[in-house]
């Protein structure tokens, strides 16, 4: 399985990255098999920039947009621009095609400079992948500075990581186990599963009776 980190830190170092590579670590350590790649915005703000005008993906943001589209799952974190996900991060969305992540599981986490910015994860990051149709990690990841190297960070993130490689690992058994059906089936019609005593009228009838 394919974990794609997707990083929107401005700064080296940065403590954005930092959270990613800690949650991408302790993945690993509940799935060995879980092969990590990253892919830092940074380095595609000015390709973002041009596909959001032009309508085409340059070389570089081609090649993340494939890699993101092929993941198992993902982990996604920003730091926190005026009370929500930065700029950066919003717009790499915005060119990805609105039906990549469907279905595909996502840790959403966040770095910021006071631990106030926190419910960023619950009243952004969640409702922009819930609208991508994403599977959204239920324990989201939040670490003001104040966080690292304190007692609660080092739980949280593994917990969070629990949760994506549980999903991640019960999404792919899914897949594997998905029922394939025989040369030459015919899906039974809709009527072969109405409960006994209930018909459906078509919405067209139910019109031309009340215009009657």
């Amino acid at each position: 399985m394919r974990l794609v980190v997707v990083s929107a830190g401005l700064s080296v170092p940065s403590s954005t990255r930092l959270l990613g590579d800690r949650l991408a670590a302790a993945v690993v350590g509940h799935d060995a098999s879980v092969e990590v790649q990253v892919v830092e915005l940074r380095d595609l703000a000015v390709e973002i920039a041009h596909n959001l005008t032009n309508g085409f993906p340059g070389r570089k943001l081609a090649a993340a947009l494939d890699t993101v589209a092929g993941a198992d799952g993902l982990v996604v974190v920003t730091p926190v621009f005026s009370a929500s996900y930065s700029g950066l991060l919003k717009s790499f969305f915005d060119v990805l095609d609105r039906d990549a992540l469907a279905g595909k599981p996502v840790l959403v986490a966040a770095t910021g400079g006071s631990a106030r910015h926190s419910l960023v994860l619950e009243h952004a990051m969640r409702p922009l992948f819930a609208y991508l149709r994403a599977v959204v990690v239920p324990t989201g990841v939040y670490a003001a500075s104040e966080d690292w190297g304190a007692e609660g960070l080092a739980g949280r993130i593994e917990r969070a990581a629990s949760e994506l490689a549980g999903l991640m690992g019960g999404l792919s058994r899914r897949g594997a186990a998905a029922p394939v059906e025989p040369e030459g089936f015919e899906p039974e019609g809709p009527e072969r599963f109405e409960p006994e005593g209930f018909v459906v009228v078509p919405f067209a009838e139910q019109l031309a009776a009340l215009k009657s």
